[in-house]
């Protein structure tokens, strides 16, 4: 065993105790937030029984995102970024208590099968979310020194997507069992207790650096530094696009309820599987030295994420549905960290803030836009060829920036 292998700590991270309790409010969010998306897709697809209003949901949420995560990130480099993610917290919540709100009020009459006012609701949730996760990243990068930095971006990734795990089984349990109403009212509960516990980080934020200009001046340096880093703008980049083309998350209820015929119980497994694969393969990390041969390592998991979702397409049995999609999420959890990890290296702290939301920009909405696309995809291909076609895109991603970017080809370690 190596001197370096031998000293590592794969709890670093977690013995700061105001990074415990950001990590668990975060899971709590998380947590909330995913059981929300199943239970809006089957509350959606089960009113209009078609995929392309699943892919609205998706754009609705994208479009404030877009046009505000900028702003957002501003923010985020200029006030108290824990007081930020504080307010963007209490602001999800109060979205989820107007989903509670609608679902239990509206059970019956004229609204029972509307869905434009979710699509509203989804649209606030949006402009939250544009606060919350620059904020969100800013904050636990505060919370470290920069030797840490990977072992935190390790353990923040794994309680995200145990979120995720638990949060979609969850949410297609408790709407199986009780319906649209007690779901939203316990993702309310969830991003209340999220909101409270922030409350509980000792947090003493740096002074801004002085700057001249105006906002979008600021913002502007922002999107400056991004697209003068080659390999951080090739990795944000490749991810972009493998999500933007290659998830099959949004249309997961027509799966469900089409090909392999299993309901909301078997739609909740179905979104939880990707995290399961990327919950162990995060503990795998953890335990493990820095990886080496970083870029190799992370244009080869984006290729496994588009073979896997080609693959998931193809399949007619719910196990191996289930296991295609958990190595996605494990292969998605590598290229998640290695991201994470060379977004914090290569950033100077008092740009954070901004720069992290330039990365939302590019990631975050590329999710809910890919929702957008695999929806129309979908309505125009056809439910498999669509997800075959998403997949094959992917592959092509890969290629491409592998031959453009050689530099990210060829990056050892990052940290």
């Amino acid at each position: 065993m190596s001197e370096s292998a031998a000293a590592h700590d794969p709890y670093a991270a977690l013995r700061d105790g105001n990074y415990r309790w950001f990590v668990a409010t975060m899971g709590l969010a998380t947590l909330g937030l995913q059981m929300q998306g199943v239970v809006v897709g089957w509350q959606v697809y089960d009113r209009t029984g078609d995929p392309l209003a699943l892919g609205l949901v998706g754009l609705s949420e994208a479009l404030p995102f877009l046009a505000t995560a900028l702003f957002g990130g501003h923010a985020a480099d200029r006030v108290n970024r824990l007081r930020l993610c504080m307010a963007a917290t209490a602001g999800l919540a109060a979205c989820s208590a107007l989903l509670w709100a609608f679902s239990w009020r509206f059970q019956a009459g004229p609204l029972a099968r509307a869905v434009w006012p979710i699509y509203a609701i989804i649209f606030l949730t949006g402009l939250m979310r544009a606060v919350y996760r620059p904020a969100n990243m800013a904050l636990g990068t505060d919370l470290l020194p920069k030797a840490l930095y990977a072992n935190g971006s390790t353990w923040r990734v794994s309680v995200f997507h145990a979120g995720m795990v638990l949060g979609p089984a969850l949410g297609g349990l408790v709407y199986a069992w009780r319906g649209p109403v007690w779901a939203h009212f316990l993702v309310m509960a969830l991003l209340v207790g999220a909101a409270l516990g922030l409350f509980l980080i000792r947090y003493t934020p740096r002074p801004p650096a002085p700057r001249a200009g105006s906002v979008l001046e600021s913002l502007g340096e922002g999107l400056r530094f991004v697209f003068s880093q080659r390999l951080l703008l090739g990795a944000i980049s490749l991810d972009l696009f493998a999500v933007l083309f290659g998830g099959a998350v949004a249309v997961l209820p027509v799966f469900a309820r089409e090909v392999l015929r299993v309901g909301p119980q078997g739609l909740g497994a179905l979104r939880a599987a990707p995290a399961v694969g990327s919950v162990l393969m995060g503990l795998t990390l953890a335990h493990l030295p820095p990886l080496r041969r970083a870029g190799r390592t992370l244009l080869l998991c984006v290729a496994g994420f588009g073979a896997a979702m080609i693959a998931f397409a193809l399949s007619r049995s719910f196990a191996l549905s289930l296991l295609l999609l958990a190595a996605s999420g494990a292969v998605d959890n590598v290229s998640v960290v290695l991201r994470a990890t060379l977004l914090q290296t290569l950033t100077p702290e008092h740009m954070l803030g901004r720069v992290s939301s330039v990365n939302q920009v590019f990631i975050g909405s590329s999710n809910e836009i890919g929702a957008f696309e695999s929806g129309l995809a979908a309505r125009l291909l056809g439910l498999v060829p669509s997800v075959v076609f998403g997949g094959c895109m992917t592959l092509l991603v890969v290629a491409a920036t592998a031959w453009k970017v050689p530099g990210l080809r060829r990056m050892d370690r990052i940290a």
